[in-house]
């Protein structure tokens, strides 16, 4: 997905500000985690870790839209969330060096998932950081 960055200084990945993204990132991990555990009629409450996640992105994204003067503080807790998503979408590794990789199908899909949306995201939050640091020294602060 392309970066842009418009005349007025907000970081946009696909044309999202960081804060719509992390709504809609929010949400996509709320549904993975529902629609993951009513397909594989899994019992198991780790099969809702994905939504368990989702939710304090799409709260903390909501807040940081609701409540601008504190914008900084919610996404960098957003961002945390997509860390941590990611760190545990790593867990895939393991299955994979023991040789039980997809020995829980969907299991194993909402690592990949975690894995590789969580990196996505955090790298692209990094990067908006980075924007905003840059804009706040140039005086267009954001």
């Amino acid at each position: 997905m392309e970066v842009e960055n418009q005349n007025n200084s907000e970081f946009k990945v696909a044309g999202l500000t960081m804060e719509k993204l992390s709504i809609y990132y929010g949400i996509f991990l709320i549904l993975w985690g529902v629609i993951v555990s009513l397909i594989s009629g899994s019992g198991s409450m780790t099969s809702y870790i994905p939504s368990i996640l989702g939710v304090p992105i799409l709260i903390f994204s909501y807040l940081s839209i609701k409540f601008v003067s504190k914008k900084k503080m919610f996404m960098h807790i957003v961002v945390l969330f997509g860390l941590i998503i990611f760190l545990g979408g790593l867990d895939f590794i393991r299955s994979l060096i023991t040789g039980n990789a997809f020995g829980n199908f969907y299991a194993d899909l909402s690592k990949i998932m975690m894995l590789i949306t969580g990196l996505f995201f955090t790298y692209q939050c990094i990067r908006s950081f980075i924007h905003a640091r840059k804009m706040r020294e140039l005086g267009n602060a954001e």
